[in-house]
């Protein structure tokens, strides 16, 4: 596919998500003298797209809702929104570490799943909670330095038939200066799908950063899909710089604990046999690989990976133990460490389903193995998602699991799966889940969270899919938690005349 095909594809894309919102596409209004000043240096984005990235830079946290919502009301659709916000972020908050203040790119997909998800009346919600985050993360970002992407530098490009090779040769060797030139080229050049089998490798070699390299990987490539290509090189450049956050050592000239599961999985990933594409499922495959990476090495758990394929036991199989596995984490430590657990197997799931390249499925699958085992540390006790038991008695409706939430989280979780094991609606449930972030949630990681495992929910098979739900309780919110400041505000902001 040559990248004039791939840019109309997604520019396609584009006006479908804008149909899809009942919205026309309207030029943007027009942007005060104050609103266009940008730093000399920094990087230009689209003509059609800078003054409205401009507006969400310029205005006060105190009236961004506001001043959006004002634009949408003359005509700005939501795509352009999606994209003003992604681009926003990408210009002017530091992708390094990639997490903390950097959350409000990461965040931004998130929201973006959420909101598609939405009834009509709820669907900006997402999104103003995440303009008001950038605003948040630029006002960090400004007082640790004010970290701005700078315009590219033009007459370092490599010619586009070396744009390729340039960029994976400098990312081997961890190259800051050589790989943004050398992206910039493959933006201009390659497909959308070239760069991203590529990407999504880079994204999941190494551990640094707790997963947020293949979920940042994950969600620019999809939220790309939704604003269109010709707004890739930015976010492009963005995601190199951040995949290449490394610390003082530079791996490519030193053995550290964050790459080894990588270099040992490509070798291993080569013992596949050439028919694993068509296992046979098999829920005890799955069995043995969740009570693998709940006990074992990183290592042992990518070698049981490659036992199952090799069984003939379906990749399917294969996923639902590793879902399981992330999804029991929170159940036996409900922190941040086992959030970014189910957040990054989404990712490198998705990069999976993405791919059409084998070595990178296979290579998806091994470190996300590897991945669980560092996840869990050294947590060896509490309850297990393959043995808790329903409540035994009524576990009522909806409304009453999401008050057991704020109560007693082993509680509810029991009352979930009784539940949903009672054939009731799965949808009520997950519908009041996603309402309850958008009037309860306090940070990005109700976001993520949440439309991580919402969404993963549809992943894993029927025999897994009740006792995956009724575990994500353990980080969901309830409906006796504190109403987060931004709801009225958003809704007044929308419904304003």
């Amino acid at each position: 596919m040559n990248a004039h095909f791939s840019r109309r594809r997604f520019l396609g894309t584009s006006a479908a998500a804008g149909a899809a919102f009942g919205l026309d596409q309207l030029r943007l209004p027009r942007v005060s003298a104050a609103d266009a000043h940008l730093h000399p240096r920094a990087v230009r984005l689209r003509p059609e797209i800078e003054p409205l990235v401009r507006l969400i830079e310029n205005t006060p946290r105190e009236r961004l809702l506001e001043e959006v919502a004002s634009r949408i009301r003359q005509g700005t659709t939501y795509p352009e929104v999606l994209a003003a916000l992604l681009l926003a972020g990408v210009r002017n908050i530091q992708p390094r570490p990639v997490g903390f203040k950097f959350h409000a790119v990461l965040v931004v997909n998130s929201a973006h799943l959420a909101s598609i998800s939405s009834p009509d009346e709820d669907r900006w919600l997402p999104i103003f909670w995440a303009l008001d985050y950038f605003k948040d993360s630029q006002g960090a970002d400004q007082r640790a330095g004010d970290w701005t992407m700078s315009d590219v530098d033009e007459a370092a490009l490599p010619p586009p038939h070396r744009a390729r090779e340039a960029f994976i040769e400098a990312m081997d060797n961890w190259d800051e200066s050589v790989a943004d030139v050398a992206v910039a080229a493959l933006a201009r050049t390659a497909s959308p799908e070239e760069i991203f089998e590529i990407f999504s490798r880079y994204g999941a070699r190494d551990f640094r950063d707790i997963g947020h390299k293949a979920i940042y990987v994950a969600n620019s490539w999809r939220t790309l899909q939704s604003i269109g290509w010709q707004h890739a090189e930015p976010v492009l450049r963005s995601l190199a710089y951040a995949l290449l956050e490394r610390g003082d050592q530079n791996p490519a000239k030193a053995d550290l604990a964050a790459d080894r599961p990588w270099r040992r999985n490509l070798p291993l990933s080569r013992t596949i046999n050439d028919g694993w594409r068509n296992g046979k499922y098999d829920d005890g495959g799955a069995v043995e690989l969740l009570t693998t990476v709940r006990d074992a090495s990183d290592e042992a758990a990518a070698a049981k990976v490659v036992a199952l394929l090799n069984r003939g036991i379906a990749a399917q199989s294969v996923w639902d133990g590793l879902f399981a596995g992330a999804a029991e984490l929170p159940m036996r430590r409900p922190d941040i460490l086992s959030l970014h657990a189910v957040t990054t197997i989404n990712a490198l799931h998705f990069a999976y389903q993405t791919s059409r390249e084998d070595d990178n499925r296979k290579m998806m699958m091994l470190q996300a193995a590897a991945f669980l085992p560092l996840f869990r540390g050294n947590l060896d006790k509490g309850p297990r998602i393959d043995a808790f038991e329903p409540s035994a008695a009524d576990a009522g409706g909806v409304t009453d699991i999401f008050a057991e939430v704020t109560r007693d989280r082993m509680s509810a979780a029991r009352n979930t799966l009784a539940y949903l094991q009672s054939g009731k609606d799965a949808k009520a449930l997950i519908d009041t889940a996603r309402r309850l972030i958008f009037v309860k949630g306090q940070n990005a990681h109700d976001y993520k969270f949440s439309s991580a495992v919402l969404e993963d929910f549809s992943h894993v098979s029927p025999a897994w899919r009740e006792r995956f739900l009724a575990a994500s309780v353990f980080l969901l919110r309830g409906s006796g938690a504190k109403d987060n400041t931004l709801i009225g505000r958003a809704r007044a902001a929308l419904t304003a005349s």
